[in-house]
Parts: C-alpha cells; sequence; structure tokens
C-alpha cells in the first residue's frame, strides 16, 4: 500500500516528483485554458485574473510538464474561503499566506498524473511571473538562455526543487530588470 502524499518527507515527495524537461508541447495551452475556464468558475465570485505563466507558456523552450497558472484575486477577499473552494475542487495546499497561496494538482501516490498544475494565487497586482513570460516570448534568445541554464542544473538538482528554483533567481532577476528597461515599468 502506498504512503499518502501528505505523510511523505519532502525528499520521499522529491524522489517520487523529479525534476524533468520535455520539449514544447502545444497542448500546454489548451491544457492551461481548459484549467483557466475551470478556475474561473470556481472563483467567480472573487472576479479573478487568471494567467498561464510558467515555462510551458513559452512556445519553443523545453519545460517541467507542469502548468503554472496564476489567479489574482482581490486584497480584500476571505482568504480562507478561497482556499477551502481550492481543497474542495481537488487541489493541494502546499502554501499559505496573507497574501500568497500555492496549490498543486496533479501528484498521487504513484507519481505524476497526466496533466499536473501548479495554481499560485496572489493579490491583484502581484504577477512578475506574468511580465517574466511575456519578456521571455518577445525575445526568443533570452528564451533559449533560460531553458540552457535549467538543462545545466537538471543533473544537481533533479531531485531538488528548492535548490532548482534557488539556482535560477539570479537569471530571473536579470530579466526582471531587463524587462523594467525594455518595457518601463
Amino acid at each position: 500500500m502506498s504512503k499518502d502524499l501528505k505523510d511523505m518527507t519532502l525528499k520521499e515527495l522529491w524522489e517520487l516528483f523529479p525534476i524533468f524537461l520535455a520539449p514544447h508541447n502545444p497542448d500546454w495551452h489548451e491544457w492551461a485554458r481548459e484549467e483557466i475556464i475551470a478556475l474561473s468558475d470556481l472563483l467567480e465570485d472573487h472576479s479573478p485574473i487568471i494567467n498561464h505563466i510558467g515555462s510551458t507558456a513559452i512556445p519553443g523552450i523545453q519545460a517541467k510538464p507542469t502548468i503554472d497558472i496564476l489567479v489574482e484575486i482581490a486584497p480584500d477577499a476571505d482568504w480562507q474561503r478561497v482556499r477551502a473552494m481550492m481543497e474542495d475542487a481537488g487541489y493541494i495546499c502546499m502554501s499559505f499566506s496573507d497574501n500568497r497561496m500555492s496549490f498543486n494538482k496533479g501528484y498521487a501516490p504513484v507519481g505524476y498524473a497526466d496533466k499536473v498544475f501548479h495554481v499560485h494565487v496572489h493579490r491583484i497586482g502581484d504577477n512578475d511571473e506574468i511580465l517574466f513570460r511575456d519578456y521571455l516570448i518577445a525575445h526568443p534568445e533570452s528564451a533559449k538562455e533560460y531553458e540552457k541554464l535549467k538543462l545545466s542544473l537538471l543533473p544537481k538538482y533533479k531531485n531538488n526543487r528548492d535548490g532548482y528554483t534557488e539556482a535560477k533567481t539570479d537569471f530571473i532577476k536579470r530579466i526582471m530588470e531587463l524587462n523594467s528597461a525594455y518595457y518601463g515599468k
């Protein structure tokens, strides 16, 4: 009998769900669109602003086959209610604070499902991920540089999501600085 995910250690989770990159899949946009529609319906009382973010939203680069979605809601929303609604809909709450929540869907005690989602819930305006995505779409050479960085990190961080994320921080900061200069934001 397999363990329940909530009973697993971080090391066990990282072993069960290693980081890997897949060639860009055009279906990712459709999967994101379908999930965005479902989230829009679920959270309609909160007038969410929902976007497909992350590497699966950037054409032509390899990515973890995990669809990242950003949901922006009003700062005065009932965050506990939103969390309960998401969990009732089958999302697993991974983190919760006064201004951000993170949910996963598509993880099972036997490994990844066919479709995996990370849903990031932020207050309206907390959306640098959109600026990062848009810059990489507008600058394919920077997107390829990002892909190359991620591929170089895999051998060391295949089973360490926190390390993998941290190792990309300098690149992301540099892109956000370029983004600011490019878009004047």
